[in-house]
Formats: C-alpha cells, sequence, structure tokens
C-alpha cells in the first residue's frame, strides 16, 4: 500500500512541474506550431507520454495534424503518419475523453500503432482528450501511456491531467486565432480606408487647416486625406521625414474631429526614458516611486474624450510597446504603482519618422501594434517634393520674423527662385531657420539673394544631401539661372504665386569666349540631361568650377558635389 501512495505522490508532482512548465511554454511565444510541438515534448519528457499528436479543425469541420513527435509536421501531413482520424471522432463527437488500455488489440488503431508497436507488444494504451474551451471541441490531445504506470488507478489522473493540458492549449489557440482575425480585420479596414482616401482629388482647405501653409498638389492630397480621416475615430500614423509638420497636422486632425472641444495632449516619446514614459502617459500613485509625492494623472487621463498624440512612436522600447498595445486594444490601463483599473475614451494620431515596416522585420517593432497604429496612414512629403510652396512658406515665416521683432523685412523674387532650388534636408524646420537667419543678419529691409547664406558658401546644411538615403542630392537638378550682378529696386510682392515662372537661360560670362569652332556653343542647356548640362557648363568656363557655379546658378560647393556625383574628370587647360 505504501509503494501505491509513494507512486501517486511522485505521480502528482510530475503532472505539478507538467503544467507549470506546459503553462509558461504558451504564454512565452505566438509561434503556435513551436509551442505546441514543445508541449509534447515536455509530456514525453516530464511524464513518459511518448508519440503525442494534437489535432486542429482546420476551419472547414475537418481535423488536420497540428504538432506530432518523432517526425517533421509536414512529413506527417503528406501521409508518414497513420493517425486514425476516424478513431477520434467520439471525442470530438461527445466531448468526453477516450481510453483504450490495449493500442494493439484496437483494429481502429491498427494501421497506426504498427509505425511504432510489434504486434505481440501489449505495453502502451492509447489516450485521448478534447481540446476546447466553452464550447464544442475543435481539436484533440493524444498520446501513448505506458499500461503498467497506469494501472494502478486506471489512467484517472492521466486524463485529469492531459484534460487541463488540452485547455490550455484551446485557450492557447482560441488566443492566437483571434489575434489572426484581428489583424486581418485591420488589414481590410486599412486597404478599405486606403482606397477611399485615394480617390479623393486634393481639396481646398477646411476650418483646421489654416495654420498648414501650401498649395501643391501633394499637400492637396495630404489636406484631402486629413478631411476624410479627422471625423472618424480611427487612428491615424503621421508618416515622413522630420521637419515635414507632423504635429500641424495633428492637431489640425484634432480640430476637423468631433472631439475639437476637448483636449488636444501631446507626448514626444523620443524625448523620454521608459519609466519616465510610463509614468508620463498612464500617470503615477503616491508612493510609487522616489519623488511621487502626489498621485497624478497621466497624459490619456488628461485626454480621455479627446486627441492624443505621440509623436516619434517608433523610438519606444519593445518593453513598453507591449504595455501601449493593451491600452489601445482593451482601452484601459493602471497607473504606475496603482491596481485599479482606468477605462479612457482616446482617440490616437501618432507620427514617426522611421520605416516601421523594416523595424518590425528586424524584430524591433511588435508587428501587432503596427498593425494597432497602421490604420490610416498619411505620408507628408518633404519640402523637397513641393517646390512650389516654398514662397508661401518663406511669407508665412518673414510675417512672423517682422511680427515678433517689429522689423519691415521683404524678400525679392531672385532670392525666392534660389530658395526654390535648394532641397532642404531639414524641410519646413529649415526653411524656418534659414528665413529667421536670413533676416536678421540682413543689411537692409530686403533680402536678395546675394543675403542667402547658400550663395555664400555658408550653408553646412548642403553637406547633409550628399549621399544621405531619402534625402535631395547635392546639385541633382541642375537648373540655369541668370548670373545676380545687381539687387532688384524694392521687395517683390509678399503674395508670389505658389509656381514661379522659369528663369531664362543664363549667358556665358563676359570673361569666357567659346572658341567659334566649337559645335556646342550654342546648345541649350536645359535641354541637355544633368551630367551634359553639368560638363557643357564646365566647358563653356573653361573648366573653372567658381565660372561654373555662376552660369548653372550654383555654389562651387555644390558643382564640387555635382562632379563626384557624375564623376567628372577634371580638365586642366
Amino acid at each position: 500500500m505504501g509503494s501505491v501512495s509513494k507512486t501517486r505522490n511522485e505521480d502528482s508532482e510530475a503532472h505539478l512541474i507538467g503544467i507549470y512548465e506546459i503553462g509558461k511554454l504558451l504564454g512565452s511565444t505566438f509561434d503556435l506550431d513551436k509551442s505546441l510541438h514543445d508541449v509534447l515534448n515536455i509530456l514525453a519528457s516530464y511524464l513518459e507520454m511518448r508519440h503525442g499528436v494534437v489535432t486542429l479543425d482546420d476551419g472547414t469541420g475537418n481535423q488536420m495534424l497540428a504538432a506530432v513527435t518523432g517526425m517533421g509536421l509536414r512529413e506527417a501531413r503528406d501521409g508518414a503518419l497513420k493517425f486514425p482520424m476516424d478513431a477520434i471522432r467520439p471525442v470530438l463527437e461527445g466531448s468526453m475523453p477516450m481510453v483504450v488500455p490495449s493500442a494493439v488489440g484496437e483494429p481502429s488503431l491498427a494501421d497506426y500503432v504498427a509505425e511504432f508497436l510489434d504486434p505481440d507488444d501489449d505495453s502502451l494504451a492509447f489516450l485521448c482528450v478534447p481540446i476546447k474551451t466553452n464550447d464544442k471541441p475543435f481539436g484533440t490531445l493524444s498520446v501513448m501511456r505506458s499500461r503498467e504506470s497506469g494501472a494502478l488507478r486506471g489512467f484517472q489522473h492521466d486524463i485529469r491531467f492531459l484534460t487541463m493540458v488540452g485547455t490550455l492549449i484551446g485557450q492557447t489557440v482560441g488566443l492566437y486565432r483571434k489575434v489572426l482575425a484581428d489583424r486581418e480585420q485591420l488589414m481590410e479596414d486599412n486597404a478599405r480606408l486606403q482606397k477611399q482616401v485615394i480617390k479623393i482629388k486634393p481639396a481646398a482647405r477646411a476650418a483646421g487647416l489654416e495654420d498648414i501653409v501650401g498649395s501643391s498638389d501633394a499637400m492637396g492630397r495630404v489636406f484631402a486625406q486629413v478631411q476624410q480621416a479627422a471625423p472618424t475615430k480611427a487612428t491615424v500614423l503621421l508618416r515622413g521625414e522630420s521637419g515635414t509638420g507632423k504635429e500641424m497636422v495633428a492637431h489640425a486632425v484634432h480640430m476637423l474631429s468631433k472631439r475639437s472641444d476637448k483636449p488636444f495632449v501631446k507626448v514626444n516619446c523620443a524625448a523620454l526614458s521608459e519609466s519616465v514614459l510610463e509614468s508620463e502617459l498612464f500617470g503615477h500613485e503616491k508612493g510609487a516611486f522616489t519623488g511621487a509625492v502626489a498621485d497624478r494623472k497621466g497624459r490619456f487621463e488628461l485626454a480621455n474624450g479627446g486627441t492624443l498624440f505621440l509623436d516619434e512612436i517608433g523610438e519606444i522600447s519593445a518593453n513598453f510597446q507591449s504595455k501601449l498595445l493593451r491600452v489601445l486594444q482593451e482601452g484601459e490601463f493602471e497607473r504606475v504603482g496603482g491596481a485599479k483599473t482606468i477605462k479612457v475614451d482616446v482617440r490616437l494620431v501618432a507620427a514617426t519618422n522611421r520605416n516601421l515596416e523594416m523595424a518590425v522585420t528586424k524584430g524591433e517593432f511588435r508587428a501587432d501594434l503596427y498593425f494597432r497604429l497602421n490604420v490610416v496612414p498619411i505620408f507628408l512629403p518633404p519640402l523637397r517634393e513641393r517646390h512650389g510652396d516654398i514662397p508661401l512658406l518663406a511669407d508665412h515665416f518673414l510675417k512672423q520674423f517682422n511680427s515678433e521683432n517689429g522689423r519691415k523685412v521683404g524678400i525679392t523674387t531672385k532670392a525666392l527662385q534660389t530658395l526654390q532650388r535648394c532641397n532642404f534636408p531639414g524641410n519646413v524646420r529649415e526653411l524656418e531657420n534659414c528665413i529667421y537667419r536670413t533676416a536678421t543678419m540682413a543689411h537692409g529691409d530686403v533680402i536678395d539673394e546675394v543675403d542667402l547664406s547658400c550663395r555664400r558658401d555658408l550653408c553646412l546644411s548642403s553637406t547633409l544631401w550628399d549621399g544621405k538615403p531619402g534625402q535631395g542630392q547635392g546639385a541633382s537638378h541642375l537648373v540655369p539661372v541668370p548670373t545676380v550682378t545687381h539687387r532688384d529696386p524694392g521687395p517683390a510682392p509678399m503674395s508670389a504665386p505658389a509656381s514661379l515662372p522659369a528663369a531664362p537661360a543664363a549667358p556665358a560670362p563676359a570673361s569666357y569666349a567659346a572658341p567659334a569652332a566649337d559645335p556646342n556653343a550654342d546648345v541649350d542647356l536645359n535641354s541637355l540631361d544633368e551630367r551634359s548640362r553639368l560638363v557643357q557648363a564646365m566647358e563653356r568656363c573653361g573648366w573653372v568650377q567658381a565660372k561654373a557655379a555662376r552660369l548653372l546658378g550654383l555654389t562651387p560647393r555644390q558643382i564640387g558635389y555635382a562632379l563626384k556625383k557624375y564623376d567628372i574628370e577634371i580638365r586642366q587647360l
């Protein structure tokens, strides 16, 4: 009797260890195939339950192999494993476990056990339990068990244990399928909204968009997308390079929504560490950490009923991504150091300049969070793709400068033309700085072409153009402009059109006379491609870079970059 009690105690301890290991395993990853295979390995290692098999409903009412031991899953599905699907049907239909004390003696199992049992081997029993949650079973878990180990208790302990394992598997499979369904639904909604937005033609700006300057086609598409998405509750993800005005667009989304009378709260995720960001977004309870002298609401609570703008969302850590995902899915969270669950109704607008798709591929950004955020993506164009907006933006920033400093600075048409030829790797933010810097350092009340830093070879940001992915390259668009020899008599009207007329082609400098026999002397530079245009300009100017720069309306530094880019060898005349 003592040996029986000892055996039961040992088995009970093994069952507890097995349940613990299986529960930990199923909760650690979303790789379902690997998880199920590892569960079967645990059953074999801890409890001597060999030849484990998991079957699941394939969505059409038929059972398919989901995990096996002893061979590859693809090999088993191709027919290498003769698993008795008909024999386990009573388990699925009756939602009751099955025990076959002698697997060899059961005709329905004959083909299956013949693969690993001798005809005279009567040592193994076949155990099978349903996999389910609360509804009808949608799968089975089966193992082979030694008859000697189960003889003392009629396999009752094993069946109870396998039933618990089957329940854990059922909950994991149910959660996995729900996540897949949610992701597919999000992708469908995303595709549908994309089609609706893309079909909209650029429209005039509505109330809420007045502060965003731009009349180009690229910005017209942005305005149309904002107007379409703003009245809904859909999460908006603003994509674009740094300095393109994502915060202003996020505020426009809020102002055009039904939440415009509620708070608009913004957070720069890149500016805060993970621990500070958690407290900032979720709040904290008094005493949660050193310095927490009172309860404090987080930004989610402060934005309740309104809009929360999370800038630089691509910079948050992997650990914090899971915490943020829960709030987006459930709309609830707990403060740092608190146990009370707080529910909020917040419309999320996020922004990033990172390539999130590449980050997901590298495992740096959670795929499920990506699909939660990327519901309505709006791409903000860089300034180099909307040169026609530069005069309007320059006008806007110059008015701001004059208002703040009590000045009346104007700008000439030639200065605006020069600004339109710049690529501005820092986008709108760099243009603003350029206008403020030039207006501050201008000697008079008129900004002319010669006052700009790039015309005096002092624009250090041009070094960013050389070889930076996604940015304009130096001298990538060589446009001939007239050589500046004098200042305009007065400032150009500030209501400059969005698209300025092209300047006439510049004549060769007086200091250079083209040889009479040169057949290319009268070639229009505008008719050539960029490399040929550059070579022709150097030829006309006797391969003097400074003269060629003046001919093409560029700086000597930009000419140097262009020659290097096109691998043009400098000729010595």
